[in-house]
């Protein structure tokens, strides 16, 4: 009971945010010089297409009322109409947010398999050779713009080993891990010196805790000490470091999608903005929101998971 009362407490919390998100994308076409309408749809406009446009999307009433206007479409699911497809936006853009929620479940599942073993071994040996590589090497992913690091990955795994899809979604669940292996991985090494950093170095003070002394001289060591005691309780602040992470990578798909050709919202993003497809920028703009929002919420329900006395705070 006590935590279905934190999770409705932090869904609470999070209306005023899904609030500013809506508000952000609908200011985003205001944000455009000049007319709106006229921008969108080219020089080479007509009149007649101009008004009808501001007609459609009620450019030609008061601000309020087309933020309201906005909203009710919103709450019916209408984001409007492609202008470069032709097609429902929300159609459009829900055919492809399967594939980039699976980018990013596939990144974060690689970048803990990275970050557990690597944090694990440099917290055994503070300040040892280990632990300065550990602390080392992936700096090195950290500093690499993902671009790059993907068009590496693709040179040397896809190009010249073959073991694996220059880019594509792949069919099939087979299909997928084998085609996603490669963009995950980019994502993964971007994310996982953050997770490395923040995870040794809550092991490293849940070393000198007393009950890992009174495990130690119960004759508890090496990988068993680390996993049973250590790990479960230094776990917790990697956690919202992932979560927040996860959330800031989520942008990063866009770079990652269109460098890999993964049909995905972010190069559907990059795809509509060249094309001047208002009403589907803003619309993944609006998926891209709900989804950090969503991973904020289950890195909470996380944490309440891994420490129970969080069930009763605020």
């Amino acid at each position: 009971m006590a935590r279905m009362s934190f999770i409705l407490h932090r869904l609470l919390l999070l209306v005023p945010v899904a609030v500013g998100v809506t508000i952000i994308v609908f200011f985003m076409i205001h944000l455009i010089p000049g007319d709106p309408a006229r921008t969108i749809l080219g020089l080479h406009a007509t009149p007649h297409a101009i008004a009808e446009l501001h007609r459609e999307w009620g450019l030609n009433r008061p601000l309020a009322s087309q933020y309201w206007l906005f909203l009710d479409r919103l709450v019916h699911g209408d984001l409007g109409q492609s202008l470069y497809y032709q097609t429902p936006a929300r159609e459009l853009i829900f055919s492809r947010v399967p594939v980039t929620v699976w980018l990013i479940v596939y990144a974060a599942v690689l970048a803990i398999v990275i970050s557990v073993p690597l944090a694990m071994l440099a917290a055994s040996r503070k300040n040892g050779v280990r632990d300065q590589a550990v602390r080392a090497i992936p700096l090195v992913g950290l500093g690499m713009p993902q671009f790059l690091t993907g068009i590496v990955l693709i040179y040397l795994f896809a190009l010249r080993l073959k073991l694996f899809p220059v880019g594509g979604y792949g069919s099939g669940l087979g299909g997928h891990l084998r085609s996603m292996f490669l963009p995950s991985l980019t994502v993964a090494i971007g994310l996982a010196p953050v997770i490395i950093r923040s995870l040794r170095a809550s092991m490293l003070e849940v070393l000198g805790s007393d009950y890992v002394t009174t495990a130690r001289s119960k004759g508890v060591h090496g990988s068993r000490l680390l996993i049973r005691h250590v790990l479960r309780n230094a776990v917790i602040p990697a956690v919202t470091v992932l979560g927040i992470n996860i959330g800031f990578l989520v942008g990063t798909t866009l770079i990652v999608e269109n460098v890999f050709a993964i049909p995905g919202i972010g190069q559907l993003m990059i795809q509509s903005i060249f094309a001047r497809d208002f009403p589907v920028v803003q619309g993944v703009t609006l998926v891209f929101g709900v989804i950090v929002v969503l991973v904020n919420l289950l890195t909470d329900v996380a944490y309440t998971a891994l420490d129970p006395r969080v069930r009763f705070g605020r």
